[in-house]
């Protein structure tokens, strides 16, 4: 077992002989085996125990159980209560959600404070077992199928290589006492009906099928890892170049890793798969993805914009990003496609700053007739999130006197007969 483990930490390079470590310690079999072992590993290791006070007195039991066992050791001690029922109410969310939200708040605060460079939780080889059921039951990809991985961040996981088992005959040899949380014995939960019914019946048709799905899921880490080596190039990139992706065989996996990051589910993404030129789609996490011509793009969602009255010269401040300076000026033409001149005697205030709506019209400088400001922005070949994010300057009368950046109005333009023009500048 202490060889096992040791073996464990080794390969996935999990801790550090110089460093301190936070042991999460619950009193259960798990939590008191993994203290036991990286002690007598030599690793410095400080406890931490969360009571939710969710089991009475029985919560209560185990505070003072662990207490004892670190007294005994000569393990610092660390503990915290939690209005674990308050907490889920308050935030909409289930006890066990509440639970595993404030238990990880804590292990986190408390790691920075006294400078510990990870906190070690007993999860073990049965557990990622049945995670690896749990969701292939749910329906899931290749990384639902590694299971539960030797590191999260801080989150350190040594005791992954070894059963259930195996831990409760290392506490055995060693005399070593523990506590039992008496909701685990019950099968009221998916994971205590798979831990309690659906693996039983799965050791009759192999007593090993735990070591070979735990296997099987480090094999698939080792692909999922080689996967996202393949991806990472196309991590926090807008735009994605669908031509690109075929090299590598399976376009969609690329297009799932790459949405995802946006917020985007696998459901979605096969929708994305089939979907024409001009399909928008939403993410919860507040991001739209487009399918362009070959390409797929992804920005922020819209937010709404309130039209920006100006009523006089001067400077205004549309947003964060975007200002406007109209002054009058001596007879000049911008070639610049950030400022627009226009006759000043032609123009009537106040002026408004608004996003170009249907049926919006103009004629276009040095064309004849008027045309829909969609169809001139699709002949320039503009995407739908640049058409939905393009600005327009319209007059008292509502004409459109600049497609902002792209051109201004024929009947606004620079005359020999114009005296003074209103330059309208943006930055």
């Amino acid at each position: 077992m202490l060889s096992k483990v040791r073996d464990y930490i080794k390969k996935y390079k999990l801790l550090d002989d110089n460093e301190l470590y936070l042991v999460a310690l619950s009193g259960g079999a798990d939590s008191v085996a993994l203290l036991l072992l990286l002690d007598e590993m030599g690793y410095k290791t400080h406890a931490i125990h969360c009571n939710f006070h969710l089991r009475g007195k029985e919560s209560d039991r185990d505070e003072q159980f662990c207490e004892r066992l670190c007294q005994q050791k000569n393990i610092p001690f660390h503990r915290i209560h939690f209005d674990t029922l308050m907490y889920a109410e308050t935030h909409k969310v289930s006890v066990e959600m509440a639970a595993r939200e404030l238990r990880y708040r804590y292990f986190e605060q408390l790691r920075e404070d006294i400078g510990a460079a990870g906190v070690c939780v007993a999860h073990h080889r049965d557990d990622t077992v049945e995670t690896v059921l749990l969701n292939l039951c749910r329906g899931t990809g290749l990384r639902g199928l590694t299971g539960i991985h030797p590191q999260n961040g801080h989150i350190l996981r040594p005791l992954l290589c070894v059963s259930r088992q195996e831990i409760e005959v290392y506490l055995k040899t060693k005399g070593q006492e523990y506590v039992t949380d008496s909701t685990n014995l019950e099968a009221d939960v998916q994971r205590n009906v798979i831990r309690l019914k659906v693996l039983p019946l799965l050791r009759e048709l192999n007593p090993a099928v735990a070591e070979n799905i735990q296997r099987t899921a480090e094999n698939l880490l080792e692909a999922q890892q080689v996967l996202d080596a393949v991806g990472s190039p196309f991590n926090n990139v807008k735009s994605l170049e669908l031509s690109e992706l075929k090299k590598f065989g399976s376009s969609e996996y690329i297009i799932y890793q790459w949405a995802k990051q946006y917020g985007f589910n696998g459901a979605q993404v096969r929708q994305i798969m089939e979907a024409e030129t001009g399909r928008v789609f939403s993410s919860p996490a507040g991001y739209d993805l487009l399918v362009d011509r070959g390409r797929l793009l992804v920005e922020s969602s819209l937010k709404p914009m309130k039209p920006l009255r100006i009523p006089e010269e001067g400077t205004y401040v549309l947003d964060d990003q975007v200002r406007l300076s109209v002054k009058k000026e001596p007879v000049w033409i911008s070639k610049d496609a950030a400022v627009a001149t226009v006759d000043a005697a032609m123009v009537r205030f106040p002026l408004t700053v608004r996003r170009a709506e249907e049926g919006d019209v103009m004629q276009p400088y040095g064309m004849e007739g008027r045309k829909l400001l969609s169809d001139l922005m699709t002949d320039r070949k503009m995407t739908l999130f640049e058409k939905r994010r393009q600005l327009v300057v319209t007059d008292a009368a509502n004409q459109v006197v600049w497609l902002v950046g792209v051109r201004t109005d024929h009947r606004f333009r620079v005359l020999d007969s114009t005296t003074e023009v209103l330059s309208i500048y943006t930055n």
